[in-house]
């Protein structure tokens, strides 16, 4: 335990985001199966209203601030980076401790919602005025929940991005690093320029809950639209700090998997990753369409939420071209990796009508926006994160989880999700609106509500069985050996499994010719 706890250790540092990532994962799981079973028809359910709104709060924050964004920039990237460049560690060792520290901190804050007297109800968001001055749950714990969490990932940001520019192995130029190594540098430049816009933003919701200022009180001369701008110029942006490490991860599934080079590398790599982050940071008014902004803003941020497609679609080209003439070989983590690019397809289609002004008039607030973010972002990101653990599975526990339950449970969740999300489409064309706790002015959705539960718990049975695969694997799987997939990337070629400390036997060297994709 004291190794665990004080350890420097990139891997276990790794680990343990991993472990916190899944915990959060599970209990914002069972937030949504409680929501869904609220849903199960009209009229009041198994929540009270209040109840309903923590576990709408506890369901977003902990999906996104404590599952997918600590899942691909914490855990993938500390585990894999320091490997993938031939490195024996990050640049900054204790201060990646730290990192992992302050975040395991923000989720038992998190999780203290549960416990506390008049917990915060006010979404991931924390809208004002509610959360500053409608609201009797505790904002201040969504507050320092975000600072944690926050902190942690600038921390991150600095460490990679000094590992990264500064401790490549001998001989590895830029244009020789694995695809993931680039989106996880693209996502941490984001993290870096707008995380600390989100501090502010909530430390002048605190100030006005707490402190009797009013930045957002349009009574003395404060404004709404200044919290939500400021909230959403780091949170869209941050829709990409989750999108780029996971199709970075897919990248090193296919590649791996088929036998082939990353299809238009350089294309990919300069149009597609630094593309979504020069123009990620101009799209973020599509989340206020409706609330009352100039026409002329409007209209621009229209235009640019649609340019942002092209860097997306160079990236969704080389992962399908990466497929092309391939020996494909389908593991389960292969499995979910393909599956990703229906589901980018799907919610990258279902977002083009959020981007026209004249559509999200219409669509904004209904339950055809929580669909779309849900395919596009929170299932193929998901998705993405489940095939990367089962992927680099032998490499950390150097150990075999069982392939038949692994490919069980992955037909069971993409049927799960399917059948949970696709109906919510239709009756959010017909006007659902989100979030409502008792939906008896819309009696005729009750039966696509109660499908979807039914999909939720298709999804729950299905993580079930991911999680004792994994278990079970950890414990009694067969011996792995060293490189089961017969990748050419450096963690599986030159590194034990599990690696041992410092990672390589033998610091590795490459050559000019030399690639991680030398199939």
């Amino acid at each position: 335990m004291k190794e665990w706890i004080f350890t420097t250790d990139h891997k276990r540092v790794g680990i343990l985001y991993l472990i916190g990532t899944l915990a959060a994962f599970a209990v914002a799981g069972l937030m949504a199966l409680a929501i869904r079973l609220e849903l199960w028809e009209v009229g009041p359910g198994i929540l009270s209203p209040n109840q309903y709104n923590v576990a709408l709060y506890f369901h977003g924050a902990a999906m996104i601030l404590g599952f997918l964004i600590p899942g691909l920039t914490g855990f993938l990237a500390n585990y894999l980076i320091p490997m993938m460049i031939g490195a024996h560690d990050v640049s900054f060792p204790r201060i990646n401790a730290l990192s992992v520290w302050l975040y395991w901190f923000g989720i038992v804050l998190a999780l203290l919602t549960f416990v506390i007297p008049n917990p915060p109800d006010i979404m991931w968001t924390g809208y004002v005025p509610y959360a500053s001055q409608y609201t009797s749950g505790n904002s201040a714990f969504y507050v320092f929940t975000v600072h944690l969490i926050g902190f942690s990932s600038i921390l991150g940001s600095v460490n990679f991005l000094c590992t990264i520019i500064y401790m490549r192995a001998p001989g590895m130029g830029w244009n020789q690093l694995n695809f993931f190594v680039w989106t996880i540098a693209g996502a941490f430049v984001i993290q870096l320029i707008f995380v600390p816009v989100l501090a502010a933003a909530v430390t002048l919701l605190l100030l006005d809950k707490y402190f009797g200022t009013a930045f957002f009180v349009p009574d003395s001369g404060g404004d709404v639209l200044l919290y939500q701008n400021l909230f959403w110029f780091y949170s869209h942006p941050a829709v990409y700090v989750i999108l780029l490490p996971a199709v970075g991860a897919l990248m090193e599934i296919i590649t791996t998997m088929s036998r082939n080079q990353v299809f238009n590398y350089k294309v990919a790599v300069y149009g597609g990753v630094w593309g979504v982050v020069l123009l990620g940071s101009d799209v973020w008014v599509h989340h206020l369409y409706t609330s009352g902004l100039a026409d002329w803003l409007r209209i621009g941020m229209m235009v640019t939420t649609l340019i942002i497609s092209v860097p997306v679609g160079l990236l969704t080209i080389s992962l399908v071209g990466s497929l092309y003439r391939g020996s494909i070989q389908y593991s389960t983590g292969m499995l979910y990796a393909a599956s990703c690019l229906f589901l980018i397809l799907l919610g990258g289609l279902t977002g083009i009508p959020l981007a026209m002004t004249s559509l999200t008039l219409h669509l904004a607030e209904t339950y055809f926006v929580m669909a779309h973010f849900h395919f596009i972002m929170g299932i193929t990101a998901t998705f993405a994160l489940f095939g990367a653990i089962y992927h680099w599975f032998p490499k950390m526990t150097g150990k075999m989880y069982s392939e038949t339950l692994g490919k069980i449970s992955f037909v069971l969740n993409f049927i799960g999700v399917n059948v949970t999300f696709i109906p919510l489409f239709g009756i959010g064309v017909e006007g659902m609106p989100r979030r409502y706790y008792d939906y008896a002015m819309f009696p005729q959705f009750q039966g696509a509500q109660q499908i979807a539960t039914v999909g939720a718990f298709i999804i729950a049975v299905a993580m079930a069985l991911t999680f004792v695969n994994w278990i079970h694997g950890a414990i009694a799987g067969p011996p792995a050996g060293k490189n089961p997939w017969g990748s050419a990337s450096l963690e599986w070629t030159h590194a034990d499994s599990p690696p041992g400390p410092g990672n390589f036997p033998t610091p590795p060297t490459v050559s000019e010719d030399w690639t991680p994709y030398n199939y």
